[in-house]
Parts: C-alpha cells; sequence; structure tokens
C-alpha cells in the first residue's frame, strides 16, 4: 500500500538533512568555500573554460584532479584534456610542478601571506569520438563537474564547500540535481549554484541544451521527480501522454520494489542525440542518459534499449546510497576496489530488465526473449567460463577502458552485468521456492536499501550483510552459496530460468530481442549457429571461441566480401547457412583481412539457431509473476 503524503515527507527530509554536513564543520575543516567559475558557450570549439579561487596558506600546497570517480569503477579521470593551467597568488604566477608518480597531483609553494589561490585552465574536450566520449555540440552539452576541478589533497571532499557558476549559450536552458543559490534565479545566465559539497557537486552532474523540455513523473506524496530532455531538433522533445504515463509509472513501480527513496528531487537527464557521446551514469539524486533521437518518435524500435533509465533509476538505492564497502572512498584520487559489482550492477541491471517490464517500458514477450538471449550466450557465447570467474570480471573496467577485445567470448569483458543478472533471477527464484512463494527479491531491497547511512550520505556493506539480509527473508547458506556462485569456475547459471518454468531451446525462429538490437545496431548476429557477430559494413566484430568461425580461422576486423559466390549481404549468409543444413553445398566465404583475402569454408551444417525460452510442462509460469506491475497491487 502507497503510504500518504505526510507519511513521507518528514522521513525523506530528516534523511536529506542527514546526508549534508553542518555549514561550519565542512568549512572549517577545509579553511574555507572553493570558488569554481566556468565558462561553457565556446561550443562550436568544445571548450570549457575554469577559473576557481581556493582557501589556501603558504608553504608547500598540493591539489588533486579527479581520477577515481564512483560510478565509473575504474580510474578515467580526463586529465589528458586539461590545457593552460595557471596559478596566481594575488596576482602573481606561481610555479607548479607534476608529481611524477602520480600525474593527478599538482604540487606548488605558496608565498607568505597567501590566502587565497587563484586557478585557470581549459578543458579542451574531444572534436571526435576517437580521442573520448563527445560532451558537447553545437546544440547540447553534458557537464560532468570533476572534469573542470582542482582540489586540496588531503581532504575529505564531503569536508570541501564549493560555490559554482556556469554561463551558456544565450537561450539554452539547463537540468541539474543541483539547485540554484538563495536569491538566485533558477533560469539565471550564468547560474549560480548553491555551496554544497564537494561530494555532492561532483554527484550532479548536469546537462544543457538549445532545445529543452521538462515533464513531471512525480508521484502522489514523493518528492519532485522530473525528466530533463535535451534533443538535436525541436520534433524529438514530442512525448505523448502514452509515454508519459509508462515513464511515471515507472518511477512508482521502482518504489514498490525498492522502498521509499533516499533523495529530496530527483533529475533524469536525458540527451536524444546522434551528435553527443552515449552516456548511462548513476548519481544519487540524477542519472546521465542518452538515447537515439527517434526515442519517442519511432516507439517501437529499439525496444530493448529501454531499460536504460529504469537500471540508472534503480541505481539511486543500489550502488548511490548503499554502496559496497570498497567501493567509497574518502575522496577522488583513493583507488577504487570493484570486487561486489556484481551486487551493484549485477542486481541494478536485472531490476533494471525486470522493472522496465512492469512499467510498461518493454513489452513482456521481448523480455522473455532478452533473457532468453542473455542465458544462451552465457551458456553458449562464454566459454571463458572455464577459466574465469564472475568475481575477476568486476576489475574489468581497471584492466581495459572498454576497448574492443579480440576474443570477448573467451578473454570475457564486464559480465558482472548480465551474468549477474542470471545470478540475481537465481536469487528471486530461489527466494520465492524457499518461502512457497510468499516473498521476493523485492522483500530483500526493502529491507537492505533502508539501512541507515554510514559514511556522510552512502550506506557501506560487505557481502555478509547482503547474506544477512537475504536470511532475514529466507534462511539459507547465503553467503556460502554466494561465495562459490561468484568465485567458482563454470558454475550452473541456468538454475533460475528453470526455476521460473523455462528452459533453453533453439530453433530457426528468430528472437525477437536479438532481431530489435540487429535492426537497430544494423548487424547481423549469427553467434549461435557460424559463431560470428557482422556489423552493418560487412566486418566481423564478434567471433565465438572454437565455433565453427573460429575454427575455420576467422577472426575480428575481418571483412566478408562474398557468401557462396555471391557478394556478401545479411541475407545472402543466411541463405547459405540455411542450404547448408538442407544437404546443400558448405559455407564459403571470400574475406578480406588487411591486403590479404582467401577463401574460407566453413564446415558447418546445422542450420540458423537463435534462443527461446520454452515452458516446462507442469511448471507455474515464474516469469509472468515477476513481470507484473507491483505498484498497482500496491495502490489498492
Amino acid at each position: 500500500m502507497r503510504q500518504p503524503a505526510a507519511k513521507w515527507l518528514l522521513p525523506l527530509a530528516l534523511v536529506w538533512i542527514a546526508m549534508l554536513p553542518p555549514r561550519a564543520a565542512f568549512t572549517a575543516e577545509a579553511g574555507g568555500t572553493i570558488l569554481l567559475g566556468v565558462d561553457a558557450t565556446d561550443v562550436q570549439r568544445r571548450i570549457f573554460r575554469v577559473s576557481q579561487s581556493i582557501p589556501a596558506r603558504a608553504g608547500r600546497f598540493e591539489l588533486h584532479y579527479p581520477q577515481w570517480l564512483p560510478g565509473k569503477h575504474a580510474a578515467r579521470g580526463t586529465i589528458e584534456q586539461l590545457a593552460g593551467l595557471r596559478f596566481r597568488v594575488n596576482g602573481k604566477d606561481i610555479p607548479w610542478r607534476r608529481d611524477p608518480l602520480d600525474v593527478f597531483r599538482f604540487v606548488l609553494e605558496l608565498p607568505a601571506g597567501t590566502r587565497q589561490l587563484d586557478v585557470e585552465f581549459q578543458v579542451a574536450t574531444p572534436q571526435a569520438s576517437d580521442a573520448g566520449r563527445i560532451v558537447i555540440t553545437p546544440d547540447m552539452l553534458n557537464l560532468q563537474w570533476e572534469q573542470v576541478l582542482l582540489y586540496p589533497a588531503g581532504q575529505r571532499v564531503r569536508d570541501i564547500p564549493v560555490q559554482a557558476t556556469l554561463r551558456l549559450p544565450e537561450g539554452w536552458k539547463h537540468a541539474s540535481a543541483l539547485r540554484a543559490a538563495p536569491g538566485a534565479a533558477a533560469d539565471a545566465n550564468p547560474a549560480v549554484f548553491g555551496t554544497v559539497p564537494l561530494e555532492v557537486l561532483v554527484d550532479s552532474p548536469l546537462f544543457a541544451g538549445r532545445h529543452f523540455r521538462q515533464v513531471d513523473l512525480t508521484p502522489a506524496g514523493s518528492p519532485p521527480v522530473v525528466l530533463n530532455i535535451v534533443a538535436d531538433n525541436p520534433a524529438d522533445l514530442a512525448i505523448t501522454a502514452a509515454q508519459t504515463a509508462i515513464h511515471r509509472a515507472l518511477v512508482r513501480e521502482v518504489y514498490a520494489a525498492l522502498g521509499p527513496p533516499r533523495y529530496d528531487r530527483y533529475d533524469f537527464l536525458l540527451a536524444l542525440s546522434e551528435s553527443l557521446g552515449g552516456v548511462g551514469l548513476e548519481h544519487h539524486r540524477s542519472s546521465e542518459n542518452s538515447q537515439g533521437t527517434a526515442y519517442f518518435r519511432s516507439w517501437d524500435e529499439a525496444v530493448t534499449d529501454r531499460d536504460l533509465l529504469a537500471h540508472e533509476f534503480t541505481h539511486s538505492w543500489n550502488g548511490k546510497y548503499r554502496r559496497p564497502a570498497r567501493l567509497w572512498t574518502p575522496h577522488y584520487n583513493t583507488p577504487m576496489q570493484g570486487d561486489l559489482l556484481w551486487v551493484y550492477e549485477g542486481m541494478t541491471q536485472y531490476y533494471g530488465l525486470v522493472l522496465a517490464v512492469r512499467a510498461g517500458l518493454v513489452p513482456g514477450e521481448v523480455m522473455r526473449e532478452e533473457f532468453a538471449a542473455v542465458a544462451a550466450t552465457f551458456a553458449a557465447r562464454r566459454p571463458g567460463r572455464e577459466w574465469r570467474a564472475l568475481e575477476d570480471t568486476t576489475f574489468q573496467p581497471i584492466v581495459t577502458p572498454r576497448r574492443p577485445l579480440s576474443w570477448v567470448s573467451w578473454q570475457r569483458t564486464e559480465d558482472y552485468y548480465m551474468e549477474g543478472a542470471l545470478l540475481w533471477l537465481d536469487v528471486d527464484t530461489r527466494l520465492a521456492e524457499l518461502t512457497q512463494g510468499r516473498r521476493s527479491l523485492d522483500d530483500f531491497s526493502r529491507t537492505f536499501f533502508a539501512q541507515p547511512a554510514s559514511q556522510g550520505w552512502v550506506s557501506t556493506y560487505e557481502l555478509a550483510d547482503v547474506a544477512r539480509a537475504l536470511n532475514a527473508v529466507a534462511p539459507f547458506e547465503w553467503e556460502r552459496w554466494l561465495r562459490e556462485r561468484t568465485t567458482g569456475l563454470n558454475q550452473p547459471l541456468l538454475e533460475g530460468v528453470e526455476r521460473a518454468g523455462f528452459r533453453v531451446e533453439y530453433s530457426t525462429e528468430p528472437n525477437k530481442a536479438i532481431a530489435d538490437v540487429e535492426k537497430s545496431a544494423r548487424r547481423t548476429d549469427l553467434g549461435y549457429s557460424l559463431g560470428v557477430v557482422i556489423s552493418r559494413d560487412a566486418v566481423l566484430t564478434e567471433v565465438v571461441w572454437d565455433s565453427p568461425a573460429f575454427k575455420a580461422g576467422l577472426a575480428t576486423n575481418t571483412t566478408l566480401i562474398a557468401v557462396n559466390g555471391r557478394a556478401y549481404s545479411a541475407e545472402q549468409i543466411k541463405r547459405a547457412i540455411t542450404e547448408a543444413a538442407a544437404g546443400g553445398p558448405p559455407v564459403e566465404l571470400i574475406v578480406k583481412h588487411q591486403d590479404r583475402y582467401r577463401t574460407v569454408t566453413l564446415d558447418y551444417r546445422g542450420g540458423l539457431r537463435y534462443p527461446h525460452l520454452v515452458p516446462v510442462a507442469g511448471r507455474p509460469d515464474g516469469l509472468a509473476t515477476l513481470f507484473a506491475p507491483r505498484a498497482v497491487a500496491a495502490a489498492r
């Protein structure tokens, strides 16, 4: 049952007040407030111009440029974009040097009488995607505050007060979880924001654009929830009443599953763009999200991408408020450890999929096919599970910054997302089995995410805390089981699917979720037959280890020229696979790798294969129960 407004608002207000340290306390420790000014008007050259005034004293003074950022799971500070750095005291330039063993640290010697250090620099953001993510276009920008500041070394970021101002191109509007300073107009340019701890500033990114729209998603009795949209073109902002209702339903479904929010306001930041770099990044009171320009206009296309907002919204509870202990650090230049990312991201991935169906963002029949594809991928297209455990994939963000891998099926990538989702399906269905259907993962979540904060506005946890909360729902050897499942090799991963009443089978009938991705990404997925994925440009982007294609000597970055004597096309290669299965000639390819051409014959007669979930006779449909909306039932 949904609580009346009066019962929600007082506890929420108290939670938010508790999150922010008293002004006097953090001002005294930090020595005063940092003033940060950002000029973002140079959108044609994609340059942020930054000025800072930092309270400082005479003697050795060290500053950090942020390196380890929450939600990025690796040292991804964009220090390579910093340029034109100058320091001044009382108008005089101060020499600086970089720590040779820590290039994110700057060392200065400040003269006697210093009270304030003035800093100027520019952030030369990427001009092309091969240099990094595009964050400024002629029509919009995405400002992540950690890119445009330095901060005193050796202090907790929650103890450093910052007051920021931002100048935008004329006529642009912005959205952020930050609020305007007392007495400042919300739509002023430059925008003047209230003083907040550095921890809050960095957790409050900003979207701004020429074409801007806000949509209220606030449920009755809830803190405000707003969908803020920027787009390449004004026509892309046209959200219908039905689409608005679905996004409002998402908020209600998340509350029903995870419990009351831990924020005073939430802002979805959504960019509909083919020019701005893609993003899906969580924050406590907001999230950065991007979709194609046709997100609203072509609602029936790219359906499987529509779990993004559900995923990032869930993170406000899982990952931002409750966080693995070693992913919380006192400042942004302490290394983070992600060994529990299979909880932080894996459970969030699971909830993102499930809640997208409950809200109506994704049709249930498509999500069934999505679960079939995920299950089949890890059962048949991840032989790397033989040597690399799920927990070890949580270190992948540090191992490589999401660059393409030559043999992703064998090397493994950030599998804690999708294999983690299968793990939490197993947990959810196991809870239901242990309690004869009376309890579910939602019961765990509403308790687990309500624990009191332990570090500022964050409540940290260890594996033992997860196991303890699960045991409170349904007694079981949870800690032992979770440890085995995440650290063991080739662990069972289809038990959740089977407990939900299904098994994975293959047929020539296309999988709806795979077909949706093929259409939106303009690629051809033959991963369950030949063992390849082919781009729109006829290039192999994946070759599954030990697949027929692998055994024939094919590798990624190979271009397909011809199939059985005819020019390559998706239709032609599918036809060749089907004919080979019916006793026709084998699939023969002419391929090009760099400047070499060769002919390759694939010994494969299994035909086209796509995974589907097939009901197990005599078992109830657990997915129907799982996908059923909760908010409607709670309101009765």
